[in-house]
Formats: C-alpha cells, sequence, structure tokens
C-alpha cells in the first residue's frame, strides 16, 4: 500500500466531492479519482516507479470495512472493489494522458523531461522564464486540451464540498402517491397527455394550440384562463404554461405540425408520483415559459439569468429546515446573491430596489407554480426568533472586493457589518419580522421527497430517518454521531432497536459495536450516542453499568464527566486515573502522527510530564496506547532538555559578551 496515493485518495474525497465522507466509494467515486483526479494531480518524474493506485485503493477500502469506517447506506464492499478492477485497466492509459494533466503537474513533468530538478526552485524558476520566453518545447496539442478544461469548468477542484442537509422523515410511497394523485398539476398533465393522444392534434405554423382547441382545453382542464375575446391561444397564460410545462417534462411533443402525447410516458402517466417526479424536475426548465420577456417592450429580471440556480438554491435552503422560511429573510438571502452576481454597490438606490422587486415578482410567480404543483405550501405567522439571531455588529478585517456585507456575515468573513447600507438592510429586515405575521414557506412531504432525490443524484448527503434500521450496530452509530440531530438521532435508534428483537440483546450489540471499535475518539461518539440518545434516562443506566467493564470503562467515564453526569466528587481515584489516560490517549489520537502527537502534549504544558506519569501507572485496558505515549513523553522531555541547554550556553555566551 502506497501511503502517499492512499492520503490523496483521502484528500480527493474530503475535498473534491460534494458529501467528503470518506468511508462512502461508489464507482463514480473510483473512476473519478482514478481516472481524473489522479491523473489530474499527482506527478510521476522520468524514470520514477510509478505507484499501485489500484492496489492501494483496494487495501484502503478493505481497511476501511475491516475497521467499521464505512458507511452502511453506500455500496457493499464487493462493489466498489469490482468498480476497481474496471477502472484500473484504464488507469495506466489515463496517467499518461497529458490531456487530462493539470497546469502544475503539465510545467513540473515537462521541466523534468528536459532535465530541470524540479526539487531546486532556481532552476525551476530559471525553465519558466524561458518557457514565458516560448524557448522551451512542449505538447502544444496536450496545453491546449488543459486550457480548455480550465475554462469550461471541467476540471476538479478543491471547493466541490456542499453543505450538509439535517435528517428528514417521509411518509410510505403510498401515501406520497395518495398526495401527488390529489395534485390539480398531475391531473392536468395527465389530461393534456389524453387529450392529446396517439392521433395527435394540429398546431399552428408557430407552434401553438389553434384558438378552437385552446379554449375546448380551457373547459377540459379547468386552467382558469379567460377566453372571451381572446384571438390567441398564446394569450391563455395558464394553458400556455401548462402545455410548456408537458413539453418540458416529455410528456408531449410537437412534430411535423401536430401536437403528440409521447408514448414513452404512458407508464409514467399511470403511475402519480412518478408523474408528479416528472413534473416537479421540469419545474427547472421552465425558465422562458415562466418569467421570460413576453414581447420587445419588456425585458427580463436578475433572477432570469440565474434561473436554475437560485431555484435549487433556495430549494435547498428550505430543505430540512425545522422551521417554515419567513419570506423577508428568504428573499433578502436571494439579493444578497444578486449583489455578489451583479457586483451592485452598497448603497440603496432607487434603481437598484425597482430591480431587486421586479426580481422578487418573478420568484413569487416560480413560487406559486411550486404551490399550484404542491412541493411548496404557503402559510402566515411570526417568524421563529431563529431567523433573527444573525448578528451584523461586529467589525474585523477588509471585505472581499464585491462582496456583499451580509454574505461575508455569513461565509464568517470578518467585518461583516463596516458597511453603514448592510446595517440598515439588516435592521429593516428584523423590524419586517418583528412587526407581525409574515408569510412562511416551507417544502411540502412531496417536495422534499423529490428534492431529496435531486441531491441524492448529485452525491449529496441526504439523511433519512428509518434507513438506518438494517445497518450494523457500528455504522448506525457512526452516522448517528456525524449527521443527525438529537431529535433525529432518538427516533433512528429506536426504530433500530426495535428492528433487532429484544430489547437488551440489541443493546448489547450496540456496546458491543463500541468496544470493537480500534478509534478512541470514535468510540468516544458512539457511545456518547447511547448516552444522549437512549430514552428516560437508560442511557446514563446503561454506562454507569459500564464503569466495571474492564473494557469500557474509560469511554464511559469520559461520556458522563463530558455530559456533567460524574462529578470529581462521585469518582474513586482508580477512575479519576482511567479518565485522565482516556483524556490523553483521545489527545494523542486526535493530533495524528507522531510528530503531531508530541506537540499535542507538549502544548499541555509542564505538568505534561505527571500527567502521564498518572496515567501510565492506571488500569486503563490500551496498553500499546499508554505504551506509545510512554515513548512520547520521553521524546517530549528529550527535545525540551536539547532546547533548555541550547537557550543556557546562548544565556551564557550572551553574559560573556556583556562582561567583556
Amino acid at each position: 500500500m502506497d501511503g502517499f496515493l492512499a492520503e490523496t485518495a483521502l484528500d480527493y474525497r474530503h475535498r473534491a466531492t460534494a458529501d467528503g465522507r470518506l468511508g462512502w466509494w461508489e464507482p463514480r467515486h473510483v473512476e473519478e479519482l482514478l481516472l481524473s483526479w489522479l491523473p489530474q494531480k499527482v506527478t510521476e518524474r522520468p524514470g520514477e516507479e510509478r505507484g499501485d493506485a489500484p492496489g492501494t485503493l483496494r487495501t484502503l477500502l478493505r481497511y476501511l470495512y475491516a475497521a467499521q469506517l464505512t458507511d452502511p447506506r453506500g455500496p457493499a464492499l464487493e462493489d466498489s472493489l469490482a468498480a476497481i478492477d474496471a477502472a484500473a485497466e484504464r488507469y495506466p492509459a489515463a496517467m499518461a494522458d497529458r490531456s487530462r494533466w493539470g497546469l502544475a503537474k503539465f510545467w513540473a513533468t515537462t521541466a523534468a523531461e528536459q532535465g530541470v530538478d524540479i526539487e531546486d526552485g532556481a532552476a525551476l524558476q530559471r525553465f519558466a522564464d524561458r518557457a514565458q520566453r516560448e524557448e522551451v518545447a512542449y505538447d502544444e496539442e496536450a496545453l491546449l486540451a488543459i486550457m480548455e478544461r480550465r475554462l469550461t469548468g471541467r476540471v476538479l477542484s478543491d471547493g466541490a464540498r456542499a453543505e450538509p442537509q439535517l435528517p428528514v422523515a417521509l411518509p410510505s410511497d403510498d401515501e406520497l402517491r395518495r398526495q401527488a394523485e390529489a395534485s390539480t398539476i398531475v391531473a392536468q398533465m395527465r389530461g393534456l397527455a389524453e387529450w392529446a393522444g396517439r392521433e395527435s392534434r394540429a398546431v399552428t405554423a408557430t407552434g401553438r394550440l389553434r384558438m378552437a382547441d385552446a379554449r375546448e382545453l380551457v373547459d377540459v382542464l379547468g386552467t382558469g384562463d379567460e377566453v372571451e375575446g381572446v384571438r390567441s391561444s398564446a394569450d391563455l397564460p395558464r394553458l400556455g404554461l401548462l402545455v410548456e410545462w408537458a413539453k418540458k417534462a416529455r410528456l408531449v411533443r410537437v412534430a411535423k405540425g401536430r401536437l403528440y402525447a409521447v408514448a414513452k410516458a404512458r407508464p409514467t402517466l399511470a403511475d402519480p408520483l412518478e408523474l408528479w417526479s416528472r413534473a416537479f424536475d421540469a419545474c427547472f426548465e421552465l425558465r422562458q415559459a415562466l418569467i421570460g420577456a413576453r414581447s420587445g417592450w419588456h425585458v427580463e429580471s436578475m433572477l432570469f439569468d440565474v434561473y436554475e440556480d437560485v431555484l435549487e438554491d433556495v430549494l435547498n435552503t428550505l430543505y430540512s429546515l425545522p422551521y417554515p422560511m419567513p419570506w423577508p429573510r428568504l428573499r433578502d438571502s436571494v439579493h444578497l446573491g444578486y449583489r455578489a452576481e451583479s457586483q451592485l454597490d452598497g448603497q440603496p438606490d432607487i434603481q437598484h430596489r425597482m430591480w431587486f422587486e421586479h426580481a422578487d415578482r418573478d420568484l413569487r410567480t416560480v413560487f406559486d407554480v411550486l404551490v399550484d404543483l404542491g412541493a411548496i405550501e404557503r402559510d402566515r405567522g411570526m417568524a421563529d426568533p431563529v431567523f433573527l439571531e444573525v448578528d451584523l455588529s461586529g467589525a474585523g478585517e477588509e471585505l472581499p472586493t464585491h462582496m456583499p456585507p451580509e454574505l461575508a456575515e455569513l461565509l464568517g468573513v470578518a467585518q461583516a457589518a463596516a458597511d453603514p447600507a448592510a446595517q440598515e438592510r439588516a435592521r429593516a429586515q428584523r423590524a419586517e419580522l418583528t412587526a407581525g405575521p409574515v408569510e412562511l414557506l416551507r417544502l411540502t412531504a412531496l417536495g422534499t421527497w423529490a428534492l431529496r432525490g435531486r441531491l441524492l443524484a448529485v452525491g449529496r448527503d441526504a439523511p433519512l430517518v428509518g434507513e438506518l434500521a438494517q445497518a450494523p450496530a457500528a455504522g448506525l452509530l457512526g452516522v448517528l454521531a456525524d449527521d443527525y440531530d438529537p431529535d433525529a438521532a432518538h427516533v433512528e435508534l429506536a426504530g433500530w432497536i426495535a428492528a433487532h428483537g429484544e430489547r437488551d440483546a440489541a443493546l448489547r450489540q450496540l456496546t458491543e459495536a463500541v468496544r470493537t471499535m480500534p478509534f478512541r475518539v470514535r468510540a468516544q461518539a458512539m457511545l456518547t450516542v447511547l448516552l444522549t440518545t437512549l430514552p428516560d434516562s437508560e442511557g446514563e443506566r446503561l454506562l454507569r453499568a459500564l464503569i466495571d467493564d474492564p473494557v469500557l470503562a474509560p469511554l464511559a467515564l469520559t461520556a458522563l464527566a463530558h455530559q456533567e453526569l460524574l462529578s470529581p466528587e462521585d469518582m474513586t481515584d482508580a477512575e479519576h486515573l482511567l479518565l485522565l489516560a482516556e483524556n490523553l490517549l483521545q489527545l494523542v489520537e486526535l493530533a495524528g502522527g507522531r510528530d503531531g502527537a508530541e506537540e499535542a502534549l507538549r502544548a499541555q504544558g509542564p505538568e505534561v510530564g505527571e500527567a502521564v506519569a498518572a496515567a501510565l501507572a492506571s488500569a486503563h485496558p490500551d496498553q500499546v496506547g499508554l505504551n506509545e505515549l510512554s515513548g512520547l513523553i520521553a521524546r517530549v522531555r528529550a527535545v525540551s532538555g536539547r532546547r533548555a541547554r541550547t537557550t543556557r550556553r546562548a544565556a551564557g555566551k550572551n553574559r560573556r559578551k556583556r562582561h567583556r
């Protein structure tokens, strides 16, 4: 196993993928790592032995499974290994394909091939100077492909991580199907397709419905359009939107002057949930139909150019929120995106207000459609206090150019409130949220279900309460510790225990998973889940019983102490030593590697030696860890001693110089 390649693989999964889960390797991750990320990032010098990346990845994944570090919702090990085998055949060619390289790798390899020592900074700079003067031979075709990939955004980067989502609870598919069947839009889509039929209906030269057919459809589908005095179906907005929507959903199509029902869509039309899902996904393609300019006398709003991105971001913002989103807060958050995209200054300009109001009307039009579909529900009420807690009163460093101050605050950039206009917008929003009831928005169950599918399709983590019922105990506790809020964890754990028969036996499985976890910090998190999630103080009783367990006692003591359920006065001297030893072992484990561990111990101050000596005298079961701790503290003392002697010698020389 190649340590560098293993680290690079984990770095790819952590930095360059949307979810960043190190224990989840789908075939697409395997392929992207071996055929894109490594060819782009890893430089192999001429004559250097090539690392076995497929073999390293196989070993890494087997280790993750053996150490119970994989996500139980992910693919089986056999599927991941099969994906490695498939990609391994193409790996050597991918590494040799210069068009797949990154720009830095391209020039570093080119320099090395021409005899430049790329570890010598001066030599590399001389090569770069010659390259700028076009005195260096290089593969022009490959460089052109690399630059084209960079310009078109097809380069894998470290900025792919997305915000995690809270777990959601969903009704059964049968209930979702019943709700979809009740949707007016679903009935209208089905009715339109049936009306078009396999025999089709004639349309005008511009592809619009003939007026006689349009009048019939308004009545048949109940769109509510006013037909009196209307001479063109283009002036029936609701019917026109429905036809365009059905086209985008691939339910009907226009060909050779006629409107046809799509034959392959018949199974979709028969399944209300699938039909509803088609309609929901098609919303992202309705930009022109919903908010496009109706004539040359009109212009599009700021929303038009960023329609798909804003719609995706807005829905993702609503997803898994425990409280309904107040319209003023959502509206102003979207405004931040407009300000950043259009580089608007922060002054309250009347022209800007007009632009924002136009975009707000268009966004409301989009929400109207989503409400009609049944993806979003509207209500009125007071905003939850959580939406009043954004503080824009701090000050700090200069903001990045063109970044709206509120956006800087949300991203953690200092001096978010330096701009007076931003402060005024914050005060106005707070006043609006506290003055009285406001419009509140939240996703319906159908909207949550459909959006979760979209999140999963792009590799986002979107936990679903109940999906871990058959997971291994270690996988369950790991996911609950990493991804679940307390309420969702309580429901998930209760469901898991119920699915595993007799309660005491299920609890034994869970504690055994903690016992066999090789990483102490991970085991601590898993045990803390049991302490804080089991109902009616059952977790506390379980952990107090584990104080007598020779293996789990240190973890149980630590968890109880951290939750302030066990005071120092309640512990015996032996338990104090166990707690001390556990804390030191976890400190060393978190530091990662010998150098980091030594630095972590050194940072504890001069008393750390006595603390380690006491820990070594404890009855802690991890003797291997204690032996490592003993070696670490010995090296820390040796380094400290050398530094002290060096300091004394330097001080002595200085005194002699002053004496002379």
